[in-house]
């Protein structure tokens, strides 16, 4: 006897007294846990939002939704981006500042919009990429695409070297893993993200970038002044 009858065999056992007719809906399973171990409260859900994602290297920004178009020209200037690569429905006033340029800087960031043409070599040679997101998950700093509205598809964001993500806070910004899933479609490509892409070998040396992004920029956008307090 191998390990598979062993198993198959112990789920045979448990399920002896099972009715044939019986599933899985017809019985209530005693679900008791916390669905949430942070507050209930906007304002510390988007602290610690911030605080997870800075654990894990991706860098935080705050603004409010006029200053979101400098916010992003700023965070590809930094990055010293020659291109971008947006989304085909990327709201065009996100970009509206972006190629305009400070006196003495130079405005030649190219952008390209995918609406999923652009292959794996000519988005390797994209410098960043700019989206939104489905939601953030503030207790495990994880943001979360679907390739909806905003988002583009998976390879948009796994190929250039540099992400700028734009989460809006505190509507797309949810406590736990347990509260995102309702408020996703199973049936949708999702790709979950926590911070820059990097693994490590059997030393724990890190590396980043290696099946995505090295750079991963988060921008929070919030509605009060009194949220903004800088980078995370």
């Amino acid at each position: 006897m191998n390990a598979r009858d062993v198993i198959l065999g112990r789920v045979r056992t448990a399920l002896r007294d099972v009715p044939a007719s019986e599933t899985p809906e017809d019985v209530v399973v005693p679900r008791e846990y916390l669905s949430a171990h942070a507050a209930d409260d906007p304002g510390a859900l988007i602290e610690l939002l911030a605080e997870n994602l800075a654990d894990y290297r991706a860098h935080v920004h705050r603004c409010t939704p006029s200053q979101l178009p400098e916010t992003i020209a700023r965070l590809l200037r930094e990055h010293g981006s020659g291109s971008v690569a947006v989304p085909a429905d990327l709201p065009a006033e996100w970009m509206a500042e972006v190629g305009d340029g400070d006196e003495g800087e130079s405005d030649g960031v190219r952008q390209v919009s995918d609406s999923g043409a652009l292959t794996a070599a000519e988005l390797d040679a994209i410098d960043s990429v700019v989206t939104g997101c489905a939601l953030a998950i503030a207790e495990t700093g994880t943001i979360v695409l679907d390739a909806g509205v905003a988002q583009g598809r998976r390879a948009l964001t796994l190929v250039p070297d540099h992400h700028v993500c734009v989460v809006r806070a505190p509507e797309q910004v949810v406590a736990s893993v347990p509260l995102a899933l309702p408020r996703l479609d199973p049936g949708r490509p999702q790709t979950w993200i926590s911070g820059p892409s990097a693994t490590s070998d059997i030393e724990l040396d890190r590396v980043e970038g290696v099946h995505g992004p090295r750079t991963l920029d988060v921008v929070l956008i919030v509605e009060a002044d009194a949220d903004i307090d800088g980078e995370g």
